[in-house]
């Protein structure tokens, strides 16, 4: 199911739940104080243009979610944003990345897992995805993630020579601009 930023903060406290579950575990091991972080972006970020969430639900409630919008023309001054652009170069930048649906989060439930459903909402995911475009940054210490989405057909944007960092930048499958990912 794809809600927008007002149903999503009807069900905000199932989804930090959600997340609490999974980010504070290895290799994340996030303390409360980041879940509450997590939290307050939530119901900041739910009136983000291009703001959307993609759910995973069963009898036992939230089973995982992703949470995407649309990358802006100009990219917030954040560190993550910056190791992302240091390493594609504002050309790839404009290229690949602005207008397409950036995946900021995905959660699933350690009970779900087995199941595939972060498959299934990585899928959803990228049926919503402006012309196919779709984007997820992550850290490479995530090793099993990067492996995951490796293994699922993303493409890894290589890094600018020199420019290499602890963010991985990968383009959903269907990217029409994946050749430049190479």
């Amino acid at each position: 199911m794809i809600c927008y930023g007002p149903t999503v903060l009807d069900l905000v406290e199932d989804l930090v739940d959600a997340y609490a579950e999974v980010f504070s575990a290895p290799p994340w091991n996030e303390n409360e104080e980041s879940i509450q972080r997590f939290h307050y972006r939530l119901c900041n970020e739910a009136d983000r243009p291009g703001f959307r969430a993609v759910l995973a639900q069963s009898g036992q409630g939230i089973d995982g979610f992703a949470i995407a919008w649309l990358t802006p023309t100009s990219l917030p001054d954040t560190r993550t944003y910056a190791k992302v652009a240091s390493q594609l170069g504002p050309d790839r930048v404009r290229s690949l990345l602005v207008g397409a649906l950036e995946l900021d989060e995905l959660a699933v439930r350690q009970r779900a897992r087995p199941a595939g459903v972060g498959r299934s909402l990585l899928s959803e995911f990228v049926k919503d995805a402006p012309s196919g475009r779709a984007w997820v940054p992550m850290s490479r210490r995530a090793t099993s993630a990067v492996a995951s989405y490796r293994r699922l057909g993303w493409h890894e944007v290589r890094p600018l020579p020199e420019a290499d960092n602890d963010v991985v930048v990968f383009l959903a499958p269907g990217h029409p601009r994946a050749e430049l990912a190479a």
